[in-house]
């Protein structure tokens, strides 16, 4: 594979290595959006290559901690809406409301991989401040235009993980802030739990609803909800009814 190809090569390695099946630790992420001469740009930040995700372009947040469970003992998503906080002003030095962050979506990483964080994303309205990065843990930021993001995966300029990739995919559907909230306020956050396969020139990622989703092989004929992860390119695919790369 190439080398803007780094992640999905690591992903179908440990998907021929067979399953492993760390136990999931419970982790959260804020995607943190703005407009800007009426466009939508949203955070990312490059990680120290020497952590997990290391080298990659990720929204802001990390594990949940003991002290983000607080008095809500038993209650999930209130503890990983302190951990996207805190994580949030750790990383960026931004201050975001619990209140102000929308669920968007819930990612299971697949059972091959050696590190697995169960992670809730949520959206929320950039605050109006200055980003301030400590050069440590995180050693870039950038506003982007999601669409833009996703160019520069496949020009080799920034690396993502599937959760990222998908996410911007769908945040390049909206032109605002408001437009993104109203949406991810108006469902049901989706539920992702991640199937990894080798096929020629990359690897898949798949999830529910895709044909080969119960069995773990891609080119069974049928229904497509799959993140092609090629060297020629990145491409999230969604449809009812089959096709082809």
């Amino acid at each position: 594979m190439s080398g803007t190809n780094r992640h999905a090569e690591r992903l179908a390695g440990w998907a021929e290595r067979g399953r492993v099946d760390t136990p999931p630790q419970p982790a959260a992420t804020v995607v943190l959006v703005r407009d800007r001469e009426a466009v939508l740009e949203t955070l990312l930040l490059r990680k120290n290559s020497r952590i997990a995700f290391g080298g990659m372009w990720v929204f802001p947040g990390g594990r949940v901690d003991v002290e983000d469970r607080g008095a809500g003992v038993g209650d999930e998503l209130a503890a990983e809406r302190r951990a996207a906080v805190r994580e949030a002003h750790e990383e960026t030095g931004l201050v975001v409301g619990e209140e102000e962050l929308v669920p968007f979506s819930h990612w299971t990483p697949p059972p091959i991989a050696p590190r697995r964080y169960r992670t809730w994303f949520f959206v929320a309205r950039a605050p109006e401040a200055v980003v301030s990065i400590d050069g440590g843990e995180i050693h870039e930021h950038a506003w982007l235009r999601p669409a833009d993001a996703l160019v520069r995966r496949d020009a080799g300029g920034i690396e993502l993980a599937p959760p990222t990739f998908v996410t911007l995919h769908e945040l390049a559907q909206h032109e605002s802030v408001e437009a993104t909230l109203a949406h991810a306020r108006s469902r049901t956050p989706e539920l992702f739990a991640t199937v990894i396969a080798r096929v020629d020139g990359g690897a898949v990622a798949m999830w529910h609803g895709d044909a080969g989703y119960e069995d773990g092989v891609p080119d069974r004929p049928g229904a497509r909800h799959r993140l092609w992860m090629l060297d020629r390119g990145w491409r999230y695919e969604r449809r009812a009814h089959g096709g082809t790369r």
